[in-house]
């Protein structure tokens, strides 16, 4: 496989030359996986983009780069160091930086020559295609779905010259994934609510997460979804709970600080037993933090999140298909028990985009309200497995109500410690029929392995690669156990795996959160622990270094 790195100012067009390149290379036959790295800044500073393309599956970004297509020379000073033997650098002649394996082209000269110094980046992609031994044959295909028709012929003509301008330097690779989707976790996640039967989103804006709610505006129309921006978090989720109680299938989704604001709410979806799923796309903080970057440090908080007890799920999503069909199943899952379902992501799945097969949605059917019981209806019913009878406003002759104070089974006020007592019991049972229908962390590796790596979330691909890589070597036998559902904790697989191994738990914060979760739910101790929490996402590389420097 194969790894370039676009890289420059914010607004010199490094989203948009990625996005074709994309598309140029998937429809080759490539797999892609592109991760994003921006500052929260509108011009200026420095964004990259890194595109890995190759014939087999790909899930995570690698820091070696064969090659870099520098807009400024910020660009090349930052990131020659993680060049391959054969790495090359590709900038316009402009540019001051000059060393053997630099490839200058007038980009911008020719560009203005064709009457458009925006198609700079077209002249670029030329080059990059032939630089990788890509066919020609292919581009106008391609190219004439994603650029307006009155610009296609000029963007042509500068992939022309920038094809012309150099000479191969890899061997072009057949993949057969032209047919799969490209689409980023963001996207996946949202698709996925629509599977599930969304029908209400409400949000506010808050990066990383904002992408959420692009997407289901943008396809709103022909999904049905209504999106509302509400004007702050706590409108958005009340807003989504009244969606709810009325009997729409409802979400809401925000990064850590927002989620902060809709604790309280929260807590009125666990007591009132209205459905809810809940998106938090994770960035690091505390308060503003690093607004366009990425952290794992939110999962003891959500677990945890509101004021007194409820029943919860907590589900991380771990990759592109994942965010496809756990949205689907936390919809069904918050209608089944009537609880809070919180979606975990965060900036580097949101922001990624990755090939994926087309997903199959023919397994996925939608879970109904429970049905109006005979007799008198009574909307917090005693129930063994704890589930009420939950009848929807208007669509019913009962009255229907919903009590964020403690309630008797009718719904009325009470201050009864029985009843208290009672209606607690009640709602904790959920859990019980729950935990059966937890999924259990997904094993990678060797069935006998003597050091099992423990990771949850979009540490998922980078495990996965750390693990192939290190049996590959032959410096010892690896697995690992990658946690999709974390609340309640899935256990079975951690008792058969968690006993005479070395355990070392990968997470993107500063205290080992999974770890200490596992460590408190069944005793099972790590030996150490591989954290980063600069915003920047580990590598499958630097899981490999910091195992073999401890001594595994």
């Amino acid at each position: 496989m194969y790894n370039i790195l676009i890289g420059g100012a914010a607004g010199q067009g490094i989203d948009t030359t990625v996005a074709i390149l994309e598309k140029l290379l998937k429809h080759s036959g490539y797999y892609i996986y592109t991760t994003r790295d921006f500052m929260s800044r509108v011009r200026g500073g420095h964004n990259f983009s890194m595109l890995r393309f190759g014939s087999e599956k790909i899930t995570s970004h690698s820091d070696k780069i064969d090659g870099i297509i520098a807009l400024n020379d910020e660009t090349i000073h930052l990131h020659k160091h993680q060049l391959t033997e054969k790495g090359f650098i590709l900038c316009d002649s402009s540019l001051t930086y000059s060393e053997p394996g630099v490839i200058k082209l007038d980009m911008e000269k020719k560009a203005k020559e064709l009457g458009n110094i925006r198609v700079s980046g077209s002249i670029a992609i030329g080059a990059v295609l032939r630089l990788f031994g890509e066919p020609f044959t292919y581009v106008e295909e391609v190219m004439a779905k994603v650029i307006r028709k009155e610009l296609l012929e000029i963007n042509l003509k500068a992939i022309q010259l920038g094809y012309e301008s150099v000479e191969p330097v890899f061997e072009h690779l057949d993949g057969p994934f032209k047919d799969y989707m490209l689409i980023s976790g963001s996207k996946a996640l949202g698709l996925g609510a629509i599977a599930g039967g969304l029908k209400f989103y409400a949000a506010y804006p808050m990066s990383p997460s904002t992408a959420v709610m692009e997407y289901l505006a943008r396809v709103s129309t022909e999904s049905g979804v209504v999106v509302e921006q509400a004007e702050d978090e706590i409108a958005a989720i009340n807003m989504a709970l009244g969606a709810s109680y009325a009997g729409a299938r409802a979400m809401t989704g925000t990064s850590g600080g927002g989620f902060c604001l809709k604790v309280e709410a929260l807590g009125f979806s666990g007591i009132a037993e209205i459905p809810l799923v809940a998106v938090d796309v994770q960035r690091p903080g505390p308060a503003t933090g690093l607004p366009t970057r990425t952290e794992q440090s939110d999962l003891k908080f959500v677990i945890s999140a509101a004021q007194g007890e409820f029943p919860r799920m907590v589900i991380a999503l771990r990759n592109h298909e994942d965010a496809f069909y756990q949205t689907a199943r936390a919809l069904n899952l918050a209608e089944k028990y009537q609880i809070p379902v919180i979606l975990l992501s965060d900036q580097y799945l949101g922001d990624t985009t990755a090939c994926v097969k087309p997903y199959d949605t023919t397994g996925i059917t939608l879970v109904k309200p429970a049905e109006e019981a005979e007799g008198e209806y009574l909307r917090y019913r005693l129930t063994e497995d704890g589930i009420s009878p939950r009848l929807i406003p208007g669509k019913t002759e009962h009255l229907v109500t919903a009590d964020s104070d403690e309630h008797d089974e009718r719904g009325f006020i009470t201050e009864s410690a029985e009843v208290r007592n009672a209606m607690m019991d009640k709602r904790m049972k959920k859990l019980n029929k729950l935990i059966e229908e937890l999924q259990e962390p997904e094993f990678i590796g060797e069935e006998n392995c003597k050091v099992l790596l423990l990771g949850w979330g979009s540490t998922y691909g980078p495990v996965a690669e750390a693990v192939s890589t290190l049996n590959k070597q032959g410096k010892g036998s690896f697995g690992a156990l990658v946690f999709g559902d974390i609340y309640p904790l899935p256990k079975k697989s951690l008792e058969k795996y968690g006993q005479g191994r070395v355990l070392i738990n990968v997470e993107q914060n500063a205290t080992g959160q999974l770890a200490s979760l596992i460590r408190e739910q069944t005793g099972i101790t790590c030996s150490r622990s591989i954290l980063k929490y600069d915003g920047r996402q580990i590598s499958g590389e630097e899981i490999v270094k910091q195992v073999l420097e401890g001594g595994f």
